[in-house]
């Protein structure tokens, strides 16, 4: 009988959250959850309590504890509140810490599953974008294991398995282009929140989405690939490819080349990081090459997608831009969801702030990025014609 396998969902409320669900619910008792967090969505975290019956459930935002505690009463559920407990949750013994929470806020929580050895399947791209040359080291160090469930970090760890890094030429990641894929840049200019929110293949979050349409999401991916794969700058592409099936290849020093396809669902990756280093076996999309037909792939315009520019120029610098860059990234579209700014000022605000902070103390701890990531936020806050 297969051993059931306990699991602790930071962000249980957002989209990788619900996408990890959804196979828990499909595979029936092949997993248990041990804790589920929440930001503020105190509702919907009592509602998956209540479903799921965790040992343990943290609101980040201690204001809703009280609403939560009431909603779970009687149910012998353990409810905290507050970044301390989000933090201790990360260190309890679990088979596998699921690392969900979007932004800067998840950095902290996946830091204390690195120190306390765990097995994270991580979603949360900015914890390597901002902290992999802190991150990196530490899991070599705890005896942590590292796993992406992004679909193209994903494929590249699968196609690397068992592979030396000696015998790598390169790596491609593919990105859908978005939705305004075929738009000039003038065009670009007049687009809206909602058409920047209608992702042609990918179901996403809001943040996600729109950096998947500036393709600031793949400059990003870019940055983490580096870092979670220890590959250099150069030896990292990536591709326009419309469909969404090829995620990643990996050309080899042999003139062989390796490339990873499945069904545009994050559910397929996701299940890869739970039940790692086996395959789990659920009612997933199965490809049908022929009624496919074709793939298609282009080279990235940077002209029309200046955020791709910026986060493969950061990639190569020192890691303290990447603070900046991800800090700046995540205030810019922000203010767009707000209507504040217009699409391609996002990229604006994101190269004022590199400029301005060219030149940044080093990083040496997590105290020292989060400090930086700060830091910009205030200085953006207080720049009125940039938010």
């Amino acid at each position: 009988m297969t051993q059931t396998r306990s699991l602790t969902i930071f962000g249980a409320t957002g989209s990788v959250g619900e996408s990890t669900l959804n196979l828990v619910r499909e595979c029936t008792g092949r997993f248990g959850i041990k804790g589920l967090t929440a930001h503020s969505n105190y509702q919907k975290l009592s509602q998956l309590a209540l479903e799921f019956r965790p040992d343990c459930v943290v609101i980040a935002d201690d204001a809703y504890y009280r609403p939560l505690a009431d909603s779970l009463s009687g149910t012998g559920i353990d409810v905290r509140a507050g970044h301390q407990a989000l933090i201790e949750l990360a260190g309890e013994p679990v088979d596998c810490v699921i690392g969900a929470i979007v932004g800067i806020a998840g950095l902290a929580p996946v830091y204390a599953a690195v120190q306390a050895g765990q097995q994270i399947a991580l979603a949360n791209k900015e914890t390597l974008v901002a902290a992999g040359h802190i991150i990196m080291p530490l899991v070599k160090e705890a005896g942590a294991t590292l796993l992406p469930i992004d679909s193209e970090h994903s494929a590249i760890f699968q196609c690397l398995k068992n592979e030396s890094s000696a015998a790598i030429q390169d790596t491609t990641l593919t990105a859908s282009g978005g939705p305004f894929r075929q738009l000039t840049r003038q065009q670009m200019g007049q687009v809206s929140r909602a058409q920047a929110l209608a992702h042609p293949n990918w179901s996403m979050g809001p943040k996600v989405t729109i950096d998947s349409a500036t393709l600031m999401n793949k400059g990003l991916e870019l940055i983490e690939a580096k870092w979670l794969f220890g590959l250099a700058p150069d030896d990292i592409k990536a591709v326009i490819h419309p469909q969404s099936v090829v995620h990643g290849l990996v050309n080899f020093k042999d003139g062989s080349c390796l490339a990873h396809l499945g069904a545009a669902d994050m559910r397929i990756p996701i299940s890869y990081a739970l039940d790692y280093p086996h395959r789990l076996s659920w009612q997933a999309e199965r490809l049908d090459l022929i009624q496919l037909a074709q793939l298609d792939f282009a080279a990235i315009d940077t002209d029309r997608f200046p955020c791709f520019a910026l986060a493969r120029q950061v990639m190569a610098a020192e890691p303290e831009q990447a603070v900046v860059l991800n800090a700046a990234n995540e205030i810019a579209v922000a203010a767009f969801l707000a209507d504040d700014i217009r699409y391609l000022q996002i990229a604006d605000v994101v190269d004022s702030a590199l400029a301005h902070f060219s030149g940044c103390a080093p990083t040496t701890s997590i105290d020292d990025v989060i400090s930086l990531d700060q830091t910009v936020r205030r200085f953006l806050s207080a720049q009125p014609n940039l938010c």
